[in-house]
């Protein structure tokens, strides 16, 4: 194919203005290690103090999505340690490193950092670095209100070791100005869990902290971050492994007037929504978002509109937003069982507050194939799915041959992994990055 090199648009002709969007797509090591040495005009972009106060030193190499490595090369750290840092470092607001180039970055002066992410790190190494290395601990202590933990899982999903419990108790009493912390929620790929079942009593607070992302192993786990001792948290994002019979927390029954935004997720099949999940929804009383993403195994009829508003959204009078992708799976004992079909579940939210809803039901013989719930005697199952749309999630489950095409784009704009009922099929994978 012959193009004329006249209809080549040199990078160098466009404007500043679509300069700093493209760069500010890019890898930051990669563009600093690049275009450090091309001309004044791209020095004095990447000084830019709306560029340089973002400073993401990683570099993630890609395998597969659930196959991924954190690397700087050795020429590019030593650049930007070299040439790059000691021009910018008192203007960097935001840090992202790695375990291997965390001494080397963390040398200089960061006098306006305030957000740190410390990215792909061993738990018994970073663990260390929190009880030895004076320069994090010091910038834990007295500047950083913004922190990102991403422990390296060797397997997927994996339950955290007591290690990361210590780093997650560490952190706590080390970081005095804390107000956000995202652990282990950096990546959603890494599906890492902490079991926070040994987390030490304490009769102090954390005041400070605002906002929390976390996995925890089970929904006892949930139950102690809402125990009283984040008195201030006003956002929770949760991610439970697994919602299984457990003897509950016994404090979970007071209200949390302070919580405004709060998102649980869980893959597992539940059948523990009415008994666990509604009574920790009813204690939050002033909350202006919700979102859920649940799995959950019923008995008598498959879940939708009525229920969404008698057991949750009449108890929040303030709230603003509501997104959910609910599937439900009914078993079938006896053939006594009222089901609601497709239409009826569409036509019951005309008319409501809760905006477009997608949903559909679908029908399934018990066979041996089929063990995405694990019920004795059951002669069917009937598998019910209602979300929010637009569709927000990053993953989408149970997709069978009664999902409605006709919104299909709207999860292709929104990169989802989509699980099927097809054994030889588990996951179909639309998120682009990991090609």
């Amino acid at each position: 194919m012959n193009i004329s090199k006249n209809n080549y648009s040199n990078i160098f002709d466009l404007p500043n203005e679509i300069l700093f969007i493209i760069i500010n797509k890019l890898n930051t090591a990669d563009v600093i290690y690049s275009l450090f040495d091309v001309n004044e005009r791209f020095v004095h972009l990447l000084f830019d103090p709306l560029y340089i106060q973002n400073l993401d030193i990683t570099l993630m190499t890609m395998k597969s999505f659930y196959q991924r490595t954190f690397s700087v090369h050795e020429q590019v750290l030593s650049n930007i340690c070299e040439n790059i840092l000691p021009k910018i470092y008192d203007q960097v607001r935001k840090l992202a490193v790695e375990q291997n180039s965390i001494e080397r970055i963390l040398t200089y002066n960061y006098s306006q950092l305030y957000s740190l992410s410390l990215v792909n790190f061993k738990e018994e190494i970073l663990y260390q670095y929190l009880i030895d290395y004076s320069i994090l601990r010091d910038l834990l202590t007295h500047q950083i209100t913004h922190l990102n933990i991403d422990i390296q899982s060797d397997e997927i999903p994996k339950l955290l070791s007591k290690i990361s419990l210590n780093i997650f108790t560490l952190i706590l009493s080390l970081c005095q100005r804390l107000t956000n912390l995202n652990f282990c929620q950096l990546f959603s790929y890494r599906n890492s869990f902490i079991s926070l079942f040994n987390l030490p009593e304490t009769s102090c607070s954390y005041s400070t902290l605002i906002e929390l992302k976390i996995n925890v192993a089970t929904f006892n786990d949930c139950l102690y971050l809402l125990d009283g001792r984040f008195d201030s948290l006003s956002k929770l994002t949760i991610n439970v492994k697994r919602i299984g019979c457990e003897v509950l927390k016994k404090n979970n029954k007071g209200e949390l007037p302070k919580l405004k935004y709060f998102s649980l997720t869980s893959f597992s099949f539940t059948h523990h929504f009415d008994e666990y999940i509604i009574p920790l929804l009813r204690r939050m009383i002033n909350l202006k978002e919700l979102i859920l993403f649940l799995s959950m195994i019923r008995t008598d009829s498959t879940f939708g509109r009525t229920e969404l508003y008698n057991q949750v959204l009449v108890h929040m009078s303030h709230l603003n937003k509501f997104a959910f992708s609910i599937n439900t799976g009914v078993r079938i004992v006896n053939n006594e069982i009222d089901i609601s079909s497709d239409e009826d579940i569409q036509d019951s939210f005309i008319g409501r507050e809760y905006g477009q809803v997608g949903s559909y039901v679908h029908f399934e013989p018990r066979t041996p194939v089929d063990t995405t719930i694990n019920i004795e005697r059951a002669k069917a199952v009937v598998k019910s799915h209602i979300y929010s749309l637009p569709y927000q999630f990053e993953s989408f489950f149970h997709l069978n041959n009664s999902f409605r095409s006709g919104i299909w784009l709207e999860f292709l704009q929104n990169s989802c992994i989509i699980q099927t009922n097809d054994p030889t099929n588990d996951f179909i994978d639309l998120n682009p990055l990991s090609r």
